[in-house]
């Protein structure tokens, strides 16, 4: 148990005494609704702790997650029909959809932020046809990108010059794979 994890048994425990306290003193006269009061509290705590522990694999029931397996990556089919994984860029996670449709990495102007290319400073030359109509992007080079187990570099990508949901993992990419569908799962290979 750490420092930090002690400390938070401590104030718990702190908060726990002074609520049963308030509760005894309030209800002194009242013992045994005193005590409904307390189990009906301690009920809802108990609740609330075993909603947070089951969080984490409900998320992934929500939202699933890419499995690295040796060789290949498995992608869940999200409830919304597509399929949703990260890559590590220099170090950092980007969150992108897999889009067969799509020709080529498109990161959107916020990924682009987080990933300390300021948007602002590049030069939209170029124009990709989306759903949405033309859009312009600029051209950009991503010096190291992983996905499991793979490693690439020098990676070119677009900034897409519109804000859009999220970034978007094109062919130039996913065609360095082998791509299987499988069920509800995408397997890419090398």
């Amino acid at each position: 148990m750490t420092t930090d994890d002690l400390m938070r048994v401590v104030y718990l425990g702190l908060l726990l005494v002074s609520v049963t306290g308030w509760v005894l003193v309030e209800y002194r006269q009242k013992m045994g609704h005193a005590l409904r009061v307390l189990l009906a509290w301690a009920m809802i705590f108990l609740g609330l702790g075993v909603g947070y522990g089951l969080w984490h694999d409900l998320r992934r029931d929500i939202m699933p997650f890419q499995q690295i397996e040796p060789g290949r990556v498995l992608i869940p089919r999200a409830p919304d029909g597509h399929y949703y994984l990260s890559l590590n860029i220099n170090g950092q996670t980007v969150a992108f959809m897999a889009d067969t449709g799509a020709s080529n990495i498109v990161l959107s102007p916020e990924d682009a932020r987080s990933l300390g290319i300021d948007p602002a400073s590049l030069r939209f030359l170029g124009q990709a046809q989306t759903a949405n109509g033309p859009v312009r992007t600029a051209r950009i080079t991503l010096p190291e990108v992983e996905l499991g187990p793979f490693r690439d570099s020098d990676v070119i990508a677009y900034v897409n010059e519109a804000e859009m949901n999220g970034s978007l993992l094109g062919m130039d990419y996913l065609g360095l794979f082998s791509i299987t569908m499988q069920g509800d799962e995408m397997i890419l290979q090398r």
